[in-house]
């Protein structure tokens, strides 16, 4: 099962979050701040992240750094969630390393469109084989197919 971590300093829009991403069949780990997230992330990193922009003590911008600057830090998905709609902020948040950007009040179509729990789990499986292949004795693997399935071959030298 897939984890997501969901910062917001709103303990009504955590509990909300949480019914909706468990409804997608993730595991929910909550934080009221991005400083409690950093622990959270450091203690076991989240596939996924719902992020709050505006917190006391570090907010998601922040967090976001340096989320993306810790090891595996870049692997995360990571949907800014916030009421601050202007462009600038947007594209502030992109820059930053933020994968989705969604508007409070959401829904449950918003998040799942966003936090595509399938998509998710392809690239995970994708990820557990190249794993599997790379610690097999094989000189070589060659790689065909799509890229996101995609068939690998092994060829004994």
């Amino acid at each position: 099962m897939k984890t997501c971590l969901v910062v917001d300093d709103s303990s009504v829009i955590r509990k909300v979050a949480r019914r909706i991403l468990e409804g997608l069949d993730f595991q929910i780990v909550e934080a009221e701040d991005g400083q409690k997230a950093l622990e959270v992330c450091k203690r076991a990193m989240p596939e996924a992240v719902l992020l709050d922009w505006n917190m006391p003590v570090m907010d998601g911008y922040e967090f976001l750094g340096n989320l993306r600057r810790m090891p595996g830090g870049d692997a995360p998905k990571v949907v800014f969630c916030t009421t601050e709609n202007d462009v600038a902020h947007i594209a502030r948040a992109l820059h930053a390393g933020a994968n989705e950007y969604i508007m409070k009040p959401f829904d449950k179509e918003i998040v799942a469109a966003k936090f595509d729990a399938s998509e998710m789990m392809v690239t995970g499986i994708e990820d557990e084989i190249s794993k599997a292949f790379a610690s097999l004795p094989f000189d070589h693997l060659i790689f065909t197919g799509s890229t996101r399935v995609g068939r690998l071959v092994a060829e004994a030298a």
